[in-house]
């Protein structure tokens, strides 16, 4: 048997990122146009990023909980389910979302091409429900001047906190997404001084460095957001960036967490919301609004590989014809082969 491929869940950091959220329109046509692209991802990404060898480009495709039932059936991943809202201080929302194409790259063309490349196959299979495109800011930093991501794992670490291992033996390799849009209160949170600031979210704004314990106080974005099972850290791969649109005003983060466990994620969703204890939330979020929440299955490489564009849910594919078979054949003895298929060179 050959090795399951992972999807790029763990790609380096890149400067550039795209973010597409579509919703699957109703029918086989738009169904089975889906199903096509999952097979014909790999090619694309290779087209684009073949314009730029160190461009880095990747994609990520995930599905929601309502998606997969219409396009895969039976089996499903075990843990996969619509998004929980969560409703505390603040409120975590949940909202419309059956694919997820998450590309980044060094530059962001690369990213806008393959992102078009895709919409136009998909032609109006889909609905964009939300579109975001994300940038570095300075070193590293968030609109809101704190250096993000810094606990993120690495290397092997970020492997087993991504992805499925033997307790879903069907779908290992494969990870949950959770992604999540921010709008920041810029000119209320500039208003805040510099060490309270430093004190909701646990470090120093200019070194990055955490906060003491005898400083920080229980509620600190970094407190809460650490969880731990069995005196074990649980950790996930955080993959958001910042965003914003100088005209309208708007300026967030796109958050994008990657979990061998939605669970993970969603724990530490509910202490910011709710509270640890409840009450004790993340006064953070006083500052930085959650407008879209999705919870997204990403199945391996190997996986969208071997979709079958016209094969509909629980049915097997007939049995074909001695020259069908035939046909079959030549078509298998044409296609690229996978390792060079899940990430851009």
């Amino acid at each position: 048997m050959p090795p399951t491929i992972p999807q790029p869940i763990v790609a380096p950091h890149t400067p550039a990122a795209m973010s597409l959220v579509l919703t699957v329109n109703a029918g086989p046509a738009p169904e089975a146009a889906v199903r096509a692209l999952c097979g014909d991802l790999a090619g694309l990404l290779r087209a684009v990023g073949f314009r730029d060898l160190e461009g880095r480009l990747s994609c990520v495709m995930a599905f929601g909980s309502d998606a997969w039932a219409r396009l895969f059936g039976a089996p499903r991943p075990k843990e996969l389910h619509p998004f929980r809202e969560i409703r505390g201080q603040h409120h975590a929302v949940a909202t419309p979302g059956d694919i997820l194409f998450h590309i980044r790259a060094m530059r962001m063309d690369l990213c806008f091409e393959l992102a078009t490349q895709i919409m136009s196959r998909l032609g109006g299979a889909v609905s964009t429900a939300d579109e975001v495109q994300g940038f570095q800011y300075f070193d590293d930093r968030d609109l809101l001047g704190f250096v993000d991501g810094m606990e993120n794992p690495a290397d092997q670490a970020a492997v087993d906190a991504a992805l499925i291992g033997e307790e879903d033996a069907a779908f290992a390799g494969g990870s949950y997404a959770i992604v999540q849009k921010y709008l920041h209160d810029l000119k209320g949170w500039n208003a805040v001084p510099v060490e309270q600031q430093e004190k909701i979210i646990g470090r120093a704004k200019l070194s990055g460095i955490e906060l003491d314990d005898a400083v920080k106080p229980t509620s600190a974005h970094n407190v809460l957001t650490t969880i731990e099972e069995g005196g074990e850290e649980l950790q996930i791969v955080r993959a958001g960036t910042p965003f914003g649109e100088v005209g309208k005003g708007e300026f967030g983060t796109y958050f994008v967490g990657y979990a061998r466990s939605p669970r993970r994620i969603e724990q530490m969703l509910e202490n910011m919301f709710v509270g640890k204890p409840p009450g004790n939330y993340d006064r953070l979020l006083d500052f930085s609004r959650a407008v879209t929440g999705t919870l997204f299955f990403v199945p391996t490489a190997t996986f969208l590989e071997d979709v079958a564009p016209r094969q509909r849910p629980h049915r097997p594919p007939a049995r074909p014809r001695p020259k069908a078979r035939a046909r079959l054949r030549l078509s298998r003895n044409r296609r690229r082969p996978l390792a060079h298929s899940v990430s851009g060179p």
